[in-house]
């Protein structure tokens, strides 16, 4: 199976998804095909020897050939002949932050019936969206962090005590994140929040907490988890620790865990994915407090698809590739419009 990355994307993450799918060519052995999002809407097909950060930076990639969506892939325009792209049977939606984790590229490829592996609608408002996630996390039987939401026009009342930690509702990669260990530093950790989104989640800061981190997808009945990652921190995975998950193509070794803890952090993980994300690799980041398992985050495009967590991911996505979720097709018969009088118009002839 040969797939084609498209990255990019008008969002916060744009450059972390550019070195994702750098990251991806050197990892995925049948990746021959880019295309690149920019943050006017323009999409480009990237040459294989082009995806070099400087590229992007350097406006290199005006001089790449423009793409437009189609029925069933993406189109290159030619002077007296457009002809289909090709060489990928499946897009690997690797668009981070809004746009790529939001559902709007999900409803692109859905509207014009082009595979991908990656979140559906449903499953990226979800996960998008820090409180929807939440919510989710409670309506499955699984526990998370206490939260308050403060809008940017609100009062600035907060009922938790200090230390907390600022989170802007809808960006990841701990984009504009803050632990905030006391009052005289909330005013600028909300300042700086709202610089990203018009709403933040608050959520008390626990000390002593462990974090875990589980990937994987299911395919038919089969799953496919990776290794679980204990994630070296200095306080809270700030966004320049963050920053390097999505260049990491090395294998890490896997967290030495209680059994209990391990199966309940799959299980976790397997109810958290459930039949939403189907056709997506996801990742969940779980905290672990006294023994019991708190949903942090659902990760839907997580950084170079957490390919480091899996000792064959290549396996894990052709097998996903292979088994994508299928919309329902719909055709019209029109046999109730004919029936409708007042919409067949005005009547030609002498009305007999």
């Amino acid at each position: 199976m040969k797939y084609a990355i498209l990255f990019g994307g008008a969002s916060f993450e744009h450059e972390i998804s550019i070195v994702s799918a750098i990251a991806l060519k050197k990892v995925l052995k049948n990746v021959e095909t880019f295309i690149f999002l920019d943050s006017e809407g323009e999409f480009y097909a990237i040459p294989p020897t082009s995806m070099k950060s400087t590229h992007f930076s350097d406006r290199g990639f005006k001089k790449d050939e423009k793409l437009t969506l189609s029925k069933g892939g993406f189109l290159k325009r030619g002077l007296f002949k457009s002809s289909m792209l090709e060489g990928f049977d499946v897009i690997l939606n690797l668009i981070h932050g809004a746009q790529g984790e939001d559902g709007t590229i999900a409803s692109l490829l859905d509207f014009y019936e082009i595979p991908y592996i990656g979140p559906r609608k449903e499953a990226s408002v979800i996960s998008f969206n820090k409180r929807f996630t939440k919510l989710y996390a409670d309506g499955i039987g699984i526990k998370s962090v206490e939260y308050e939401l403060l809008k940017i026009d609100s009062k600035r009342e907060i009922a938790f005590d200090f230390p907390l930690i600022v989170k802007p509702l809808r960006l990841g990669s701990s984009i504009g994140v803050s632990v905030v260990k006391q009052k005289s530093e909330l005013d600028f950790a909300l300042d700086v929040a709202f610089e990203f989104d018009d709403e933040v989640l608050i959520e008390p800061f626990i000390e002593g907490i462990e974090e875990y981190n589980v990937a994987g997808c299911r395919v038919g009945s089969e799953w496919y988890i990776g290794k679980i990652e204990a994630p070296k921190k200095d306080g809270y995975l700030d966004f320049e620790q963050k920053y390097m998950d999505f260049s990491r193509t090395q294998s890490v070794l896997e967290a030495q865990i209680d059994n209990r803890v391990q199966e309940e952090l799959i299980d976790s993980f397997k109810k958290v994915y459930a039949n939403l994300f189907e056709g997506a690799l996801v990742r969940c980041d779980f905290f672990v407090k006294d023994g019991e398992i708190l949903l942090n985050e659902i990760n839907p495009i997580p950084g170079s698809l957490a390919n480091y967590l899996f000792d064959d991911f290549q396996g894990a996505l052709d097998s996903l590739g292979t088994s994508l979720p299928k919309n329902r097709s719909i055709k019209p018969d029109y046999a109730y419009i004919g029936l409708v009088k007042s919409a067949k118009g005005p009547q030609t002839g002498n009305g007999r």
